[in-house]
C-alpha cells in the first residue's frame, strides 16, 4: 500500500508562526528614523523588560528640569564665591576704618591747631603785661634823664670840659635805656604832627591857632608808649584848635 502522499509543505503555514497583529492586536511600528535622539535598551540581569533611556544629540540645546532651555545658571554657591563675598565686606569695612580715621585726624589737627594758636596767644599776652610793668617803672627814670638833657643843652656852651662829658654820658644812658625798650618791643606812640587819637593821645594843652588844621598834634609833652597792640602810656600832647 502506497503511502499517503503529504499535501504540498509548501502552502503550508508553520504552526509556530503567531502573527503580530493577531497576537497583541498592534502592528509593529517601523524603527524612527529621526537623528534628533537614540534608544538604547538596557536589560538588569535576566530581566525580560528592557530599560530605555533618551540620549541627547548634539545638535540639541540642554534642557532644565522644568522643561526650558537656555544657558545653564551662574554659580550661587560654592567657597569661592562665599570667599569672594566675604572679601568684598572685608573690603568695604576697611574703607569705612579708613574714612573715619581719616576724619579723626582732620579734627585732630585743627584742635592742635586751635590750641597752638590759643597758648601763642595767651604767652603773648603774658610776655606783653610783664613788660609793660616793667616800662611803667623804667619811663618815670627815662623822663627825667630826658628833662635834664633838655634843661642843660642851653648852658652847655658856657660849661667846663668836665661837665660837657658828664652830659654826653646822662645822653649815652638815655639813648642806652630807649635801645633796650625797643628790643623789648616797646615802641613811642608817634605824636606831633599827627592828627589827635583819643586812643593813644590825651590832650592836656589846646591852642588857637591857624597853623595847624583842627585836632592835630601842636606838640609832644610827654612821650607815650605801647608794645603790641597794648598802650602802656599815652603820649601828652598840645591840640590845635580852629579860632
Amino acid at each position: 500500500m502506497a503511502p499517503e502522499e503529504k499535501g504540498d509543505e509548501s502552502n503550508r503555514i508553520p504552526i509556530n508562526f503567531i502573527d503580530a497583529e493577531d497576537e497583541s492586536g498592534m502592528t509593529e511600528e517601523p524603527a524612527s528614523n529621526s537623528s534628533d535622539s537614540e534608544v538604547s535598551a538596557a536589560s538588569d540581569g535576566g530581566d525580560e523588560a528592557g530599560m530605555f533611556e533618551v540620549q541627547p544629540s548634539d545638535n540639541e540645546p540642554a534642557t532644565s528640569k522644568d522643561g526650558g532651555t537656555g544657558e545653564l545658571p551662574p554659580l550661587t554657591g560654592g567657597p569661592e564665591v562665599a570667599e569672594l563675598v566675604a572679601t568684598r565686606a572685608e573690603l568695604k569695612r576697611l574703607e569705612t576704618a579708613v574714612k573715619e580715621l581719616k576724619e579723626a585726624l582732620t579734627r585732630r589737627q585743627a584742635d592742635f591747631e586751635n590750641y597752638r594758636k590759643r597758648t601763642e596767644r595767651d604767652r603773648l599776652e603774658t610776655y606783653h603785661r610783664l613788660v609793660a610793668d616793667i616800662t611803667k617803672k623804667l619811663l618815670p627814670v627815662l623822663d627825667n634823664l630826658k628833662r635834664a638833657l633838655e634843661a642843660e643843652a642851653s648852658v652847655e656852651a658856657s660849661e667846663s670840659d668836665e661837665f660837657r662829658h658828664f652830659l654826653s654820658g646822662v645822653d649815652l644812658i638815655y639813648k642806652q635805656l630807649n635801645g633796650v625798650l625797643d628790643a623789648l618791643g616797646v615802641k613811642p606812640v608817634p605824636a606831633e604832627g599827627e592828627r589827635f587819637d583819643p586812643h593813644v593821645h590825651e590832650a592836656v594843652v589846646t591852642e588857637l591857632t591857624d597853623e595847624f588844621e583842627p585836632d592835630m598834634v601842636m606838640q609832644e609833652i610827654v612821650r607815650g608808649f605801647r608794645i603790641g597792640d597794648k598802650l602802656i602810656r599815652p603820649a601828652l600832647v598840645k591840640v590845635a584848635v580852629k579860632k
